[in-house]
């Protein structure tokens, strides 16, 4: 078996887990402010309207609202992070082209830094050299650390964290669709919200390495807060 074939199920294997992190970040920017900002704006109505009706009109335009300007945020960093791959893959391109001897210079340096001797680090540059197009992949991973984007990022990103967004946001504003009396919809919101505030809360800190209890009511507390500031001030004015 070639070292291509060896290298090849390691490198599929790095890349679903890249996509995969994408992904899983992706819910979680959506998700996290899906809940919170819905809620806050449901609770703050709640303490100055006399209809469900109207909060359910704010709740759903906010929602709208809110996923497009958040999914065209993640669009914007997805199509950000390609051009300046390709910014920089175009400019290791010219590198090769114009100057190779200092290009090999820098491949040497990295296996330099890996403790290989001098003998073998000249090796393998002169024989990276023979393959451009490997020789600027090895450049762009090991000398500038920079990932090849998925080409379908910008738009998987935006829909990824718009839908998390509306999924987020029609948890708080639920209760408001059953009951015509925002104060009583209010109660059932805030107990579902901060339930799946929880729970959400708990899952993100288990994926990010954090402790899942803690993070848990870290995230609970800060919707809450919002919520509670959000109702102070409508009442107050």
């Amino acid at each position: 078996m070639t070292n291509a074939q060896h290298s090849h199920p390691h490198g599929a294997h790095h890349e679903q887990h890249l996509r995969s992190s994408d992904f899983i970040s992706d819910i979680v920017i959506g998700m996290s402010d899906g809940l919170t900002v819905p809620f806050a704006l449901a609770a703050g109505l709640s303490g100055a309207v006399a209809s469900s009706t109207l909060v359910v009109t704010a709740g759903i335009a906010e929602i709208v609202a809110g996923s497009i300007a958040m999914g065209l945020g993640g669009y914007l960093a997805g199509r950000t992070e390609a051009d300046h791959y390709e910014s920089e893959r175009r400019r290791e391109v010219l590198e090769v082209e114009t100057v190779p001897e200092r290009e090999k210079e820098e491949v040497r340096e990295v296996f330099a830094d890996m403790g290989l001797p001098l003998d073998l680090q000249i090796a393998i540059a002169d024989e990276l050299a023979k393959d451009k197009t490997k020789w600027i992949d090895f450049m762009m991973k090991y000398e500038l650390g920079l990932e090849e984007p998925d080409p379908n990022r910008a738009t998987k990103s935006a829909l990824t964290i718009g839908l998390a967004y509306v999924t987020g946001g029609l948890v708080p504003l639920a209760p408001y669709f059953f009951n015509s009396v925002p104060q009583e919809a209010l109660l059932y919101s805030c107990g579902l919200t901060l339930i799946c505030l929880f729970v959400f809360g708990y899952f993100k800190s288990k994926v990010t390495g954090q402790p899942p209890v803690g993070g848990a009511f870290k995230v609970m507390f800060i919707g809450a807060l919002a919520a509670a500031a959000a109702f102070g001030v409508a009442k107050l004015f």
